[in-house]
């Protein structure tokens, strides 16, 4: 079995298209190929307000970027080359991420870990939702292995919070600086909005030096 380490932040655009190759990469070029998947959180905008932040004010405010349309043409295009359909102008918002990625830390144990940090990155960036609020994420939740009053409970712990931010910091200090970062075999790292074709050349170099079974 090939492990592989995803180092993401739920509202990063690369993020969601990380995802969508890795997964492309993996059903249509290595289809007998057992992956064991492991998530783990980065937190951008660890401080974002509870309601949430404007993405033009964001972005006007922290780069100077007068026309946000302009600046999600690159990332768009990408996702278009690869078959998915990202408009980034339709999420105008950007929100805290501590409880998502407790809830997706907490999946590991059920087995659901990637596919439910796929789902909920799909929610924020392809249906437009509030991915830190509680009930919102309980209705992704469900279908992933937990009872809904369950997650409501994870999403809502503070505990579980710090233990995200404690991982987060754990990846910082590991050397994670930009997203999304993909470990293969505890060995091939790959950073940023790599090509499909960058991420087979990879996991075929990190499966040619797998252990025999």
């Amino acid at each position: 079995m090939l492990q592989i380490d995803l180092y993401t932040e739920i509202t990063c655009p690369w993020c969601i298209i990380g995802h969508h190759r890795l997964d492309k990469v993996l059903a249509e070029r290595f289809p007998e190929l057992d992956v064991d998947i492991r998530q783990h959180p980065v937190l951008l905008l660890p401080d974002a307000p509870a309601e949430g932040l404007y993405i033009p004010d964001l972005l006007l405010k922290r780069y100077g970027v007068t026309n946000p349309k302009a600046s999600f043409a690159r990332p768009e295009a990408e996702a278009r080359a690869s078959g998915l359909d990202l408009d980034l102008s339709r999420q105008p918002w950007t929100y805290r991420t501590q409880a998502a990625h407790g809830l997706i830390l907490a999946a590991q144990a059920r087995g659901t870990q990637h596919k439910l940090a796929v789902a909920i990155t799909d929610a924020h960036f392809l249906e437009a939702k509030n991915i830190s609020d509680a009930d919102v994420l309980a209705d992704i939740v469900v279908a992933h292995g937990f009872e809904r009053e369950e997650a409501r409970a994870i999403a809502l712990d503070p505990v579980q919070h710090r233990r995200v931010e404690q991982e987060a910091a754990r990846s910082m200090a590991g050397g994670i600086s930009s997203v999304p970062h993909f470990v293969f075999g505890g060995r091939i790292a790959i950073n940023g909005g790599r090509s499909e074709d960058e991420i087979e050349t990879a996991i075929r170099e990190a499966a040619s030096i797998m252990p025999a079974a």
